[in-house]
């Protein structure tokens, strides 16, 4: 069954250089492969650089997806090559890369593809949608991620998690967006959608937490609240559109937010995924509000009556920002191109060969969104 997954012998495979990693938690090794050509609807992608994502971190420590493996699902890149099928994408086309979806399922073909009845499968099983591999190492398959392995020269992926945008941007920049900087706009935006002149209180000022603050800006929102623990990020987020920072280390979050928007806010976004914060975050609400929570979270308890129930609120996960990434990502990038949208703040770029330290950076909070560097 094994071999069955690998590329077939009369596939033509190209070397590249691809990170690797060998088994549970270990470092990156940035390693010779052979990639296979695209099968028909895919495309080869010279990858120019992708972003460093904490998915990919928690993936390779709690081993979700089979090792060997080769990760990385932020990838922006030329398109090289088109297999047949491929309608819209042609070589020279600058493309950004996200999350892998089947197509054809109830929530696909309802405008959610974040929530694909095979998604977990998908992004995470390391095949392509038709059960083999595209990478392999000495006769030995390598895991494919998030329908892409962006930590690599070249990826193969399905044209329907590849998006083409426009190439007046520096596309270095742009690979962010097929997940981290998608996530935070696309909850708000595409899923709250807040009425304008409402209020907003975002937990946790990364990558993730600073693009919703940057969307709340965009819906108008009266009152966007940014909550963490470090003060730089705090500064940033109001460089960004936060009207408020608070410090959580220090200040009563939810008797402050409540002051401030006169018995709580209408929305929340939570992205840091621990479990008191969780809990501010729904106490912060007023009546009817409501609250995404976007961070991966343990298990935890929380006071159903007094937290939702009794006050009417709504508690809900998203996943991806909701977004359809062929239609949202070029919506960012629009807002980029306007100045009302500026993400290229989060970034700090190193060099293929500093994959490790990158990951090491964004741990310790050195670097909100690190991006590799890659073609």
């Amino acid at each position: 069954m094994a071999g069955a997954e690998l590329p077939c012998k009369e596939d033509i495979v190209m070397k590249i250089k691809a990170a690797v990693t060998h088994a549970q938690g270990e470092a990156f090794k940035i390693e010779s492969v052979e990639l296979a050509e695209p099968k028909a609807n895919e495309v080869l992608i010279k990858i120019v650089a992708t972003g460093v994502c904490h998915t990919d971190a928690v993936a390779r420590d709690l081993g979700l997806t089979p090792f060997p493996a080769v990760f990385g699902h932020e990838g922006a890149g030329i398109v090289e090559k088109a297999g047949a099928g491929v309608r819209d994408l042609k070589p020279g086309d600058h493309v950004v890369l996200s999350f892998a979806h089947c197509g054809i399922c109830d929530n696909c073909l309802t405008g959610h593809p974040t929530v694909c009845s095979t998604f977990n499968d998908l992004n995470f099983g390391g095949v392509h949608d038709d059960h083999t591999k595209r990478l392999s190492q000495d006769g030995t398959g390598l895991s494919t991620f998030f329908g892409q392995s962006s930590f690599g020269t070249y990826a193969v992926a399905h044209e329907r998690n590849v998006v083409k945008v426009d190439k007046e941007v520096d596309l270095a920049l742009l690979g962010p967006l097929g997940c981290g900087i998608q996530t935070g706009a696309g909850t708000v935006l595409n899923r709250i959608q807040p009425k304008f002149g409402t209020s907003i209180a975002i937990y946790g000022c990364g990558a993730v937490g600073l693009s919703a603050v940057m969307a709340a800006k965009i819906a108008g929102c009266k009152h966007i609240i940014a909550v963490d623990v470090h003060d730089n990020r705090l500064e940033l987020a109001k460089e960004l559109g936060a009207t408020d920072a608070f410090n959580g280390k220090h200040t009563d979050i939810v008797k402050e937010i409540k002051a401030i928007t006169e018995g709580g806010t209408h929305y929340a976004v939570e992205t840091t995924g621990v479990p008191p914060v969780v809990r501010q975050c729904l106490q912060a609400l007023r009546p009817l509000g409501q609250a995404a929570i976007v961070g991966v979270t343990p298990e935890m308890s929380i006071d159903v009556h007094n937290d939702l129930m009794a006050e009417g609120k709504t508690m809900m996960g998203v996943i991806e920002g909701d977004a359809v990434p062929r239609v949202f990502i070029p919506q960012l990038v629009d807002y980029y191109k306007a100045g009302r949208f500026p993400f290229d703040k989060l970034v700090k770029f190193y060099d293929f060969e500093q994959i490790n330290e990158a990951f090491e950076d964004s741990k310790k909070g050195a670097a909100i969104k690190p991006i590799l560097k890659i073609g």
